[in-house]
């Protein structure tokens, strides 16, 4: 068990702070928007690369010019990733940030994290 010794409330036991309600709910939070987004990425990563392998006709059909619709879904991969770290950011920022720094307050009014120096 992880203790952290507090100058007023005594050491911070981390497993209790698990089992909290509001570190719950920002651990359902976290994981509500990062598995369904992980997945939705895997399938469209996985869904590319099958049809690159095995519909090479599809892939090579030309939209515009020497550009074929292989090369407009390989770089909209890239723009993917953009477009998830993006909104990640933003989920964190609104969603998670609020609610961590909360039990990151009172846990450091607790004194935990402090360096020993500074709890006495």
């Amino acid at each position: 068990m992880t203790h952290v010794n507090a100058p007023h409330a005594g050491p911070v036991d981390y497993r209790e702070v698990q089992q909290r309600d509001d570190f719950k709910e920002l651990r359902k939070t976290h994981r509500s928007f990062v598995f369904p987004m992980t997945a939705f990425f895997l399938l469209w990563y996985i869904a590319f690369v099958i049809a690159a392998a095995f519909f090479p006709d599809f892939m090579a059909i030309k939209v515009w010019g020497n550009i074929n619709l292989g090369l407009i879904l390989g770089l909209a991969q890239f723009l993917t990733t953009f477009l998830i770290t993006g909104l990640y950011v933003w989920f964190t920022n609104s969603k998670l940030d609020p609610k961590s720094s909360a039990i990151r307050l009172e846990l450091e009014a607790r004194g935990a994290g402090l360096p020993e120096e500074e709890k006495h």
